[in-house]
C-alpha cells in the first residue's frame, strides 16, 4: 500500500481481544495468550481505569492498534502496531499523535514515554522523528511468571 487509505480511529473493546492478538501477531510483536494477554488479562486490564485501547480500521479490517496506559504521572505508548501491508504511510504517526492528544487532554500529562527494544529500529526512527528524546536508561523487570 503506497497512500494512506480512509481509516477511520476507534476504541477498541473487549469483543476486540482475537483482533488485536492477530494484529500483534502479523506485526511480529510477541503475545503471551496464557498470560497478560489471556482474555481475562485483557478484562482486567481494561476494568482498571488507568488504560486506553485504540485502533484505526480500514473497512472491517483492524490495520494498527496502540495501548496507552499512564500512572498519574506520565502516559505511556505501548504495543503500538500497525499491519505489514498498511506500513509506512502514516498510521504510527496518527496513532501516536492521538496518544498525545489523549494524554494531555483528557488526562492533564505532560510526559509521554516508550519502551522500544533495541532492535526495533523502525520504531526508534519514528519516535526520533516525532521528537522523542533517546535518554540512557536501563530497564528492569522481573516476572512472577513466564507467561506474564
Amino acid at each position: 500500500m503506497s497512500e494512506k487509505p480512509p481509516v477511520t480511529l476507534i476504541d477498541l473493546r473487549l469483543d476486540d481481544h482475537a483482533a488485536i492478538l492477530a494484529l500483534w501477531q502479523r506485526a511480529g510483536l510477541p503475545v503471551r495468550p496464557d498470560g497478560r494477554d489471556s482474555p481475562d488479562a485483557f478484562a482486567r486490564q481494561m476494568a482498571s481505569g488507568r488504560q486506553r485501547l485504540i485502533g484505526l480500521r480500514h473497512g472491517d479490517r483492524l490495520v494498527a492498534v496502540v495501548l496507552l496506559t499512564h500512572d498519574g504521572r506520565k502516559g505511556w505508548i505501548n504495543r503500538l502496531a500497525v499491519d505489514p501491508e498498511y506500513r509506512r504511510i502514516g498510521l504510527a504517526t496518527l496513532l501516536v499523535e492521538e496518544c498525545e492528544r489523549w494524554f494531555r487532554e483528557e488526562m492533564g500529562l505532560e510526559v509521554y514515554a516508550a519502551l522500544i527494544e533495541s532492535e526495533n529500529t523502525d520504531s526508534q526512527a519514528l519516535f526520533a522523528r516525532l521528537g522523542y528524546a533517546q535518554p540512557h536508561i536501563v530497564y528492569v523487570s522481573r516476572r512472577a511468571r513466564p507467561e506474564a
